[in-house]
């Protein structure tokens, strides 16, 4: 039994509490017994690298957590680790890059997994500017975290108008991703609390709104801006089957205008020459 063992079986069962998959499960999607899958949880048996590495693909583990496992298992890593410099990824920090310009005047983001900004496009940096001011620094300094905006007393939950319509969905989505990085366990409660806090502090209001008429089909979030309420829905884009852990970390928010109103306070507030310059390296 090799010395990491004990970090191995921690991590598989681990693995598969995230996906909630039972043994019985996990051992018939992969073709073998769950004794067998019993045994390797527990230290008795050594997994073969071929049975790990489809393990990992059906519980959907993180590409970093599959090179963990192995190394654990005592086998070489699958993927790859390279920086966004890197030439190698020349062509994904490309198409990066031209996602976020085609999308102006409209706002978008480039997200990692553990929700720092590192790139943002016109419409995206005027929308921070114009919501959340006191944020504005560290996002040209990229340093802007947007688990940190959300629970910064002057960040965005403080300009949403419909918080209580969208909390319980946005909390879900923000916990679903700590199976992945359970590390943002603690911004996720801090999120979890700012926006308690924030609900907290509409009670009386919402105890004299009107009833909600029929839901949309998509989440929209509306905030207040000197401009006018803005509502935005997202689309999210992210990289085909990738096998480098830096690009399978990454993600594109696009916000899209909700409404005819929102959609001309960017064409006007975004100008062309803005769209131009305003490109932030990643």
């Amino acid at each position: 039994m090799p010395p990491t063992a004990d970090a191995l079986t921690i991590t598989l069962k681990n693995a598969r509490s995230v996906r909630r998959i039972s043994q019985l499960e996990l051992a018939l999607r992969m073709g073998v017994s769950q004794r067998h899958v019993s045994f390797v949880e527990i230290g008795r048996a050594k997994p073969s690298r071929h049975l790990l590495m489809n393990w990992l693909h059906e519980l959907q583990a993180p590409l970093g957590l599959r090179n963990a496992a192995l190394l654990q298992a005592g086998y070489a890593p699958a993927y790859s680790d390279a920086p966004l410099t890197d030439a190698a990824l020349a062509p994904a920090t490309l198409a990066l890059q031209q996602l976020l310009t085609t999308h102006d005047p409209f706002p978008a983001f480039v997200l990692d997994a553990k929700w720092n900004v590192l790139n943002a496009n016109a419409g995206a940096r005027w929308l921070c500017h114009t919501l959340m001011p006191a944020l504005w620094p560290q996002l040209e300094n990229g340093g802007l975290n947007m688990l940190d905006a959300l629970a910064h007393p002057q960040g965005l939950l403080q300009a949403m108008l419909n918080l209580h319509e969208n909390a319980s969905q946005m909390l879900a989505y923000l916990r679903d991703s700590v199976a992945s990085q359970p590390s943002l366990m603690p911004q996720v409660n801090q999120v979890a609390a700012a926006v308690q806090q924030r609900l907290a502090q509409r009670v009386q209001r919402q105890a004299t709104q009107a009833p909600a008429g029929p839901g949309s089909p998509l989440l929209v979030n509306r905030f207040a801006s000197p401009h006018g309420d803005l509502s935005f829905f997202s689309m999210l884009s992210t990289f085909g089957s990738p096998q480098d852990i830096t690009l399978a970390s990454l993600r594109v928010e696009h916000l899209f205008a909700a409404d005819a109103q929102t959609a001309e306070v960017l064409k006007r507030n975004v100008p062309p020459a803005l769209v131009d310059t305003a490109q932030a390296a990643i």
